[in-house]
């Protein structure tokens, strides 16, 4: 397992800067996003701040742990899960575990480097 551990954190996401896919998200999610990560690509607004980037590839990894199409299922089941508990599209989102394990851990930048496999799980 410490060798897949590795190989994941050693992936980094497409990036693409000044594009128009978060205001399109936006018109659909409970936030206006800055940025987002779909698959092996992440779109931000602007430039990338350098947390954001770590944010956005936290939610890389946690794409290829759940092999890309049981996060996007995991993601929608726990945001409805928020949205019936607090009714509120914002809360439900912040409360939502693998936004829980990005904004807990954007700002280490050693994070992704260390993190463990299905570290998500922490935040149940």
């Amino acid at each position: 397992m410490e060798a897949v551990r590795r190989w994941i954190s050693r992936r980094k996401p497409w990036a693409f800067e000044n594009s128009v896919v978060p205001k399109l998200v936006g018109y659909v999610a409970p936030i206006e996003p800055f940025a987002v990560s779909f698959g092996p690509w992440v779109f931000c607004k602007e430039e990338f701040p350098e947390k954001t980037l770590r944010h956005e590839t936290i939610h890389f990894h946690q794409q290829i742990e759940l092999l890309f199409v049981f996060h996007w299922i995991l993601y929608g089941l726990f945001h409805l899960k928020g949205l019936v508990k607090e009714k509120n599209g914002a809360q439900a989102y912040r409360q939502n575990p693998f936004e829980l394990e990005a904004y807990d851990n954007d700002d280490d930048p050693d994070y992704l480097e260390n993190r463990p496999l299905y570290a998500w799980k922490n935040y149940l």
